[in-house]
Formats: structure tokens, C-alpha cells, sequence
């Protein structure tokens, strides 16, 4: 069990003197509370109803993904990451992907490339309203929750067709996609493109201008452009501090230089425009995925490198050479060169980074994420300073921090 005691020693270096001398309250927040989005634990120091200080306290989560990795062979361990941040699954897989394909050189045909972005897209959308739905039932909107999840749904059934998994796809694989996309694949995204617009306005309609909602979330939780810079944080609770920085923009991967899109901003990086920038990157988001559904090429969708991807499944009943290849992939994998990658994206919450190194054998010597999340938790504290609790609860949902990102 986890040992929760913290000795007086310890809470000299976490909190002021007045907690010491007993004249502030230190309050235990989580590791359950609902509101921390996941098993985080705050140890907070109050005046009143005041936050004088926050400490977050993170490793509740934490499962080895990582040092598990390196225990499989590159294509195996592909599945560990769709665990860690469970709302930005394919884009987890595509991060982790993308480094292996660096390190061995494999080329991905167009085709994949390009369903990759469209599905990484829905990806963020569908994690988007996770964090609409959960900041509005934290501020009292229970109406939102049942709307977003209710649009949700649409893109998980759309996850289904392609992987047999909503959630857990392991759809994108080096060197491309698992399989090619099902018939009706395309009708099924035009029609989420052709409801969605609206459904986005149902939210704003119940929240924009609720005045219960703007006194919850106007100039509260306010971090500025270069203390957010400072703590580390990116994504949209960068974004909404007034940077502009995108990895889609500044760093194009998977040929998203050849999309139209526009970098949304705020600017008093309050809960409000965290808010108002989500709400914003849905509306890019389908403007990506509307150009990615009417220029899907034809092709193959994944490369035919044998080195390091396994035969067509319809060879395997007919060719003795292509048995024994695709037994030696999944038993023992491909060897990969000695070296260091590093390649990020753009998740939901901001950049998603994978270092890995191969040392010449069939399994990864090293694995690590930079996650996002672990970057928006150390920053609670300096926008929670000088709140009420309440005012917290609101803060904590406007970060849309994933906990699985955080401790892995």
C-alpha cells in the first residue's frame, strides 16, 4: 500500500510556515476525489476556502509501460501504448509508430499516411469532447456531458469498423495500417462532418454565454504566454495563453503541411479559453478530415519491405516463404539498427514525444514518452494559488490532464 503519511519534516519543503505554526489548513485532496480526473492526490494548503498552495502527487498509476516495452519485440509493444493516454489512442499509436519508422528507415505509402491524419483527427475530436463533457459536468452542465458523449459514440463506432476495437485499436502498425479501411468507411465520416458543425453549436449555445458558466471560468486559472512556456506546457492550454505553437504547423509529420488549418488562441490563458480553444480545434479538426476524405488515394496501406512487414495474409495459404517470414516476424521479431530516434506529434493535450533506442536486436533498448500531461500537473499549483476550492475543481477539468498519461 502506499505509504500517505507525510512527516513534518517533509512538509517544511511543500508548504509555508503559517501551515507549519497551524495557521493554515492542509487539506487532502484525492487520491479518489472524482474531480482530479484520474488518481492524482493534491495536498493543498488553504486559508479559508483559499488555495495559499498545491502540491500535486502522481505515481498512483504508474504500470511499467514503458520498461515493458523494451521487454518486446517493436511490433508487439506497439499495443502497451494505446494504455497510457486512453483518449489519444491512434495518436499514440502514430507517435510511436513514426519513431520506428525513423529507426529502420521504412517508408509508409500515401494512402496510410493519409488515412492516419484523418483518423488521428477524429481522434482528437473525440477526446476533445471527453474534455468538454467532464469540464462542463465539474462546473454543473450535466446537459453537455450527455451531448458530447452522445457524438462520441459516432467516432467510436467509426474506430470499431476499421479495428474491432473502440477504444484499444493498435490500427496504425509501422510501415503503415493494420488493414485497409472497410466499405463504408467514407460514407460513415461524411456523415459525422455533415452533423457535427451543429452539434458544436448546441454546446456553445448551453455554455458561451451562460452566465453561471462565465462566472466559473472567466479569469479564473489565468497563467500567462511565457510562464506557460516556462512550466512547459503545450497543446491547447498553451494555445490558450496566446502561443501559437502546433507541431502540425512547426514541425509537419505525416504530410500535414499539405492541410489547411488555422492554430486557434487565447489570451489570458484563464479556464475560459482553454475552453473556447478546444471548441476551436474541433472545427480545424474536421476542416483536416474533410481534405483528408476527398484526396484518400488508392494504393496499398502499408509497405511491402519485407524486412519488417509481414506478408499479405492471402499469400500465407499459398507461398511456403511467406509462412515462414510472417512466423519469424511475430516470434521474433525484426532487428533494428543501432541508434537514437526521437519524433513528436501534436496530441489532444499538446506534444507527445518517443524516444527510443535499438541497439542492433529484435527489441527496443530503451522506450520513453514526453507526455503532455505530466507537463500540465507540476503547473497546477501556479494557477491555482490564490483560488477558492471551487475555483479549482474548474481549473484542474479545464487542463484535460489524463493520468495514465502522466505516471505510465
Amino acid at each position: 500500500m502506499r505509504q500517505m503519511e507525510t512527516t513534518l519534516d517533509e512538509l517544511k519543503h511543500l508548504v509555508s510556515e503559517r501551515a507549519i505554526k497551524g495557521e493554515t489548513v492542509l487539506l487532502n485532496m484525492g487520491p479518489q476525489h472524482p474531480s482530479t480526473h484520474g488518481v492524482l492526490r493534491l495536498l493543498l494548503e488553504l486559508d479559508g476556502e483559499r488555495v495559499v498552495n498545491c502540491v500535486p502527487d502522481v505515481g498512483f498509476l504508474h504500470t511499467g509501460i514503458e520498461k515493458n516495452m523494451e521487454a518486446k519485440a517493436y511490433e508487439k509493444a506497439l499495443v502497451m501504448v494505446d494504455r497510457m493516454d486512453y483518449l489519444n489512442n491512434l495518436g499514440n499509436n502514430l507517435c510511436y509508430c513514426l519513431a520506428v519508422e525513423k529507426l529502420v528507415d521504412l517508408d509508409v505509402p500515401e494512402r496510410a499516411q493519409v488515412i492516419r491524419v484523418l483518423l488521428t483527427e477524429l481522434q482528437r475530436i473525440a477526446s476533445h469532447l471527453v474534455f468538454l463533457a467532464t469540464h462542463a459536468l465539474d462546473t454543473g452542465a450535466m446537459s453537455v456531458f450527455l451531448y458530447c458523449f452522445r457524438e462520441r459514440e459516432i467516432i467510436l463506432d467509426i474506430f470499431e469498423m476499421c479495428s474491432g476495437g473502440r477504444m484499444m485499436t493498435a490500427f496504425f502498425r509501422p510501415g503503415g495500417l493494420w488493414r485497409d479501411v472497410p466499405a463504408g468507411f467514407e460514407d460513415a465520416v461524411r456523415d459525422f462532418i455533415h452533423i457535427f458543425p451543429r452539434r458544436i453549436e448546441q454546446y456553445e449555445a448551453l455554455l458561451s454565454k451562460n452566465p453561471i458558466y462565465l462566472d466559473r471560468t472567466k479569469g479564473i486559472g489565468g497563467i500567462s504566454g511565457e510562464n506557460a512556456l516556462r512550466w512547459g506546457l503545450t497543446g491547447p492550454n498553451l494555445r490558450a495563453a496566446g502561443v501559437a505553437f502546433d507541431l502540425r504547423k512547426s514541425n509537419p509529420y505525416s504530410g500535414y503541411e499539405r492541410y489547411e488549418f488555422n492554430v486557434p488562441v487565447g489570451s489570458a490563458g484563464d479556464v475560459y479559453d482553454r475552453y473556447q480553444v478546444r471548441i476551436a480545434e474541433m472545427r480545424q479538426s474536421l476542416r483536416i478530415v474533410q481534405q483528408a476524405l476527398d484526396n484518400i488515394p488508392d494504393g496499398p496501406v502499408r509497405s511491402d519491405n519485407r524486412k519488417f512487414v509481414p506478408p499479405p495474409r492471402s499469400e500465407l495459404g499459398t507461398s511456403m516463404e511467406a509462412l515462414i517470414h510472417h512466423f519469424k516476424l511475430w516470434t521474433v521479431g525484426f532487428s533494428a539498427p543501432k541508434g537514437a530516434v526521437f519524433v513528436a506529434v501534436e496530441s489532444p493535450r499538446g506534444e507527445l514525444g518517443c524516444y527510443l533506442v535499438g541497439d542492433g536486436g529484435p527489441k527496443p533498448y530503451r522506450v520513453h514518452f514526453r507526455t503532455p500531461s505530466f507537463m500540465t500537473v507540476q503547473a497546477i499549483p501556479v494557477m491555482a494559488r490564490g483560488f477558492l476550492v471551487a475555483d479549482l475543481v474548474a481549473i484542474i477539468s479545464s487542463l484535460d490532464a489524463v493520468l495514465g498519461d502522466v505516471d505510465r
